[in-house]
This record gives structure tokens, sequence and C-alpha cells, in this order.
């Protein structure tokens, strides 16, 4: 057994050897214990999924091989992280604590504020080097994009060279989501997790199927072949944001030299340009760790009922709601664990505005669905599409315009709410529209919950009215100030290939498959 004192490396959403900055610091000062505590507690919030563990539970178990190929293998602990991390100090010693910075929900919050204190009690440094593009602490953000910028033009930490193995400690057993008593959330084909799928879709897309990303990014059916798919794998630190920054700079890079460089500029410059938004959104919350739970602008505390109408939410869960399209979109959410950008932003709108329901609940619904749910970006998004950040443009989605105009065959439809395959084109958009349709609603399928046009007439008299009052205003300006973007031409400047500085480039496989799920 190892009687040298421990660098403990905790890994938390950061599943991966490469370009990992506390891995690599950490080895450089000593005898490394890999972590990763199953704790019991968090997986019983209410943003939580069983989804969500298959993920990382695949995750976790080809980052225990490339540990091991290292020389250490991840050690797995159970309980409390304050507990787990005070017996392996008893045990063994621990030099210090690494970990990547993680702006999580409030229950990782408050669970590493007890461990900051745990480690100064017991004189201990608690390393967390930054993660995504997110800085601590941060008094305004002025100079945040540049800073950004440089992160990702670093060049990337190298896995080091081999790990001490620890003779003598138990390695631990990884549960399965029924040992965590997770219930089935009724997912069919969501998508593996794992390092070896997540270079695989970064090579696919930067090789094929991202050439019309720009153009079929807000459709759920090209979509889900055109978008990177990249978002779990963030989410669980499969792959670094810089990884993934440099990977499309030198793929830019390569297309200068190219006839096909201008089929792919736009794709790739929009895709780069949602690189930003990620860490930018998420760097909102922790900012404000609040919008979590509570309006980011308070003019709209009250606005609607915080005690939801469980008729209206189930309805909306389950894609009941008698409007075809929003009902696809929720059962496809359900089945696959993944919506495009543009079908999210629907969803969460038609819960605000036309079931007037409070983001909370619907907003907790979508994070347990979501498998790429990452609360910086969920909650700042879930707040905007509700229309309670005070800031951004209130946008009415009407889900009957958005289905004719991102499923204008029904295609979608059909797959998804197969009482309605039979009918015309269409009339699989407006099935109370026709005598056929007609026939089904009631019976077969649903009427519809509200008129969308008048739902969303209502909701806009509401929003708008409360906005022209000069204290909304006053707060308005408050929050731009703490948490809008301070740089316009930051997509701009995103787009020049990268720099020649960012020297380690990321290894591409070029094997054309598509999006991996459990089917």
């Amino acid at each position: 057994m190892s009687k040298a004192p421990l660098q403990i490396v905790w890994f938390k959403r950061d599943f991966r050897v490469v370009d990992h900055e506390a891995l690599s610091a950490a080895a450089q000062r000593g005898p490394v214990l890999p972590l990763y505590i199953v704790e019991r507690d968090y997986w019983r919030q209410p943003d939580a999924s069983r989804r969500h563990w298959v993920f990382a539970r695949e995750a976790l178990e080809e980052l225990r091989r490339d540990l091991a190929q290292l020389g250490q293998p991840l050690v797995i602990r159970h309980g409390d992280a304050i507990n787990v991390l005070s017996e392996l100090h008893d045990i063994h010693g621990i030099a210090a604590l690494w970990s990547h910075m993680e702006s999580g929900n409030k229950w990782t919050f408050d669970r590493d504020r007890r461990v900051a204190a745990w480690c100064r009690a017991n004189g201990i440094v608690w390393n967390e080097p930054c993660n995504f593009g997110v800085q601590r602490r941060m008094a305004s953000r002025n100079g945040w994009a540049a800073k950004w910028e440089a992160q990702m033009r670093a060049p990337q930490r190298r896995p080091p060279r081999a790990l001490t193995p620890l003779v003598g400690i138990d390695l631990g057993q990884l549960p399965s989501a029924d040992d965590l008593r997770l219930e089935d959330d009724g997912a069919q084909a969501c998508q593996i997790g794992g390092r070896i799928a997540a270079e695989g879709l970064l090579g696919s897309f930067l090789t094929q199927r991202g050439r019309e990303y720009r153009k079929a990014m807000s459709s759920p059916l090209d979509g889900a072949d055109a978008c990177s798919r990249l978002s779990p794998h963030l989410t669980w630190g499969t792959l670094s944001v810089r990884e993934v920054a440099q990977a499309v700079w030198a793929r830019q890079r390569a297309l200068d030299q190219t006839q096909d460089r201008g089929a792919w500029a736009g794709s790739l410059s929009s895709f780069m340009s949602r690189l930003h938004w990620h860490c930018h959104f998420i760097q909102k919350l922790e900012d404000a760790p609040r919008i979590e739970w509570e309006n980011l602008h308070p003019a709209y505390d009250g606005l609607r009922p915080v005690q939801p109408d469980q008729a209206r939410l189930n309805a909306w869960q389950h894609g009941e709601t008698g409007l075809p399209f929003l009902d696809a979109c929720m059962r496809s959410l359900r089945a696959t664990g993944w919506l495009n950008f543009r079908m999210r932003a629907m969803v969460m709108a038609v819960a605000s505005y036309h079931l007037w329901l409070h983001w909370r609940a619907p907003g907790l619904h979508l994070a347990r669905m979501f498998t790429d749910y990452e609360p910086g970006i969920h909650w700042s998004q879930v707040q905007m599409q509700s229309g309670t950040t005070g800031i951004n443009t209130i946008r009415v989605y009407n889900p009957v315009k958005q289905g004719l105009d991102q499923d204008p065959q029904g295609t979608f439809i059909a797959r998804w709410v197969p009482e309605l395959a039979a009918l015309p084109p269409a009339a699989r958009h407006r099935p109370w529209a026709c005598a056929e349709g007609h026939k089904l609603i009631g019976n077969r399928y649903p009427e519809p919950i509200v008129e969308p046009m008048a739902a969303a007439k209502a909701a806009r008299e509401q929003l708008w009215q409360l906005r022209k009052s000069p204290d909304h205003r006053a707060a308005a300006n408050a929050i731009v100030a703490r948490h809008a973007s301070r740089s316009p031409a930051r997509r701009k400047r995103s787009t020049k290939r990268g720099s020649t500085k960012a020297t380690a480039q990321l290894s591409l496989p070029f094997d054309g498959v598509p999006t991996q799920t459990r089917e």
C-alpha cells in the first residue's frame, strides 16, 4: 500500500485523460489516486435521471480502462464526498485535492462549499483548474471573450506518461442504474457514452455530417444527423471544449487549400459560434446560481403560478397536448434524449406561453430528458424561452407553424405520433381541420389543450404590459451589466481558423459513423 501522501484527482464531469488539466498537473507532483465518488444523494435530485447515469457509467468504464493503461485504474467510492475524502485522508494521507472547476446545480454547489471547508480545516489545498471557458469570481464580464479565446488556443494538456500503481487499494465497483434505484425514463435510443463514441462523432461531423449543418440544424429530422451531437460528451467531459475548438480550426485551415471550402465555411462558422455560447451561458450560472430556481428579473415573480396545472404539465410531458408537432417533439425527446435547439426552444416556449406554466417544473422535466443536460446552459435557456430574463426578445413559437416550416410533409409527426400517420401530410399538422382527422380527435388522439393563436396572444399581452414599467427597465439594465456579452465581434473572430500557436492537434477518426445509440 502506498505510504506517500496522495494527489487525489476527483473526476466529476470530466471523464477523459486527454487535455485534463487537473490530472496532468497532479501527476507531476506525486502518486495519483484517480477517484470517482458515487453520490447517491446527487442521483436523487429532481434534475437527475436514469439516462444520465447510463451515459456517465459508460464513460466512466472507458475512463477506468484508459487510466489503467497509464498504470492506475479509476477508484470508485460510494457515499458523501467528505466522508470518502476523510477516509482516504486517514488511511493514506492526502497531499492535495484536484478537480476541474464545476458549475453545476445547487446540490453540487452546496457540496463543493462543504468540501472546501473540509479542505481548509485539514490543511489540504484544493486545486480547481478552469473547465470549459468559465471563470470564477469575475467582477464583470469585461474581457471574458478574450480570455475564452486565449484558453481555447493554448496547447492541450498531454496525459501523464505513467501513473504509479497504488498497491492494495480496492478499486470499487460502478453501480448499475437499478442499484441506484433510478426509474425507467422511457429511453429507447439514447446516445452512447465514452470517448471512443465522442471522437467518432467529432471526426464524422468535421469531415462529412457537418457540411449541411447551417441549413439542416433547425430540422428535427435532418438535424439529428447534421448536428454534431457532441453536446452530451461536452457535458460529461469525454471531450474538452478546447479539443473541439482546435479540431474545428484545424479543419478550417485544411479546407482553405481545397475547392470545398465554400461549402463548409458557413457551417463551421455557425458551429464555432455555438461553442462560444456554450461557455457564455454556463458563465451566467456561475455568476448567478439562483437562476436555477429564481427568476433572473424580479418583475416576473408571481407572473405564473409556481404550482403547475398538473393536467397541462402531464399532457405536455407525455406528448398528449393535441398539438401534433409539439407532441412529436416531446415523444421523440423521451425516447432519444435529444432535440435540436429550435425544437428545444419551442417546447419550452409552448409550456410557458401557451400553457402558462411556471418554468421550473417543465425545466426539471427537460433536464431529466436531455442526456446532455448542462445546468448552466439549461436554466439560462429555460428562462430565456420563458421570457423571464427581462433582457431577451420574447419569442412565442407557434407550434403549428413550426411544424409546417420544419416538417412540411409531416414525416416527423408520422413517426412519433403514429395515431396521425394515416392522414394526408398537411392534415397531420391540423387534424382537427379535416374530416378524417376530426374522427380521431377525442378518440385516438386528444383535442388541442389550448387554441394556439388565442393562448399566444394572451401571453404576449401580459409580458409586454409588464415590460413597459420604468422599474422593469432599470432592473434589466443591471442584468445586462452583469451578464450580457461584451464583444459583438466575438463570433467573427472565432471563424479565423484559430491560431498557429495552437500546436496541439486532435487526431480525428475518419470513420463517418453517424450517432451511435443503444437501440
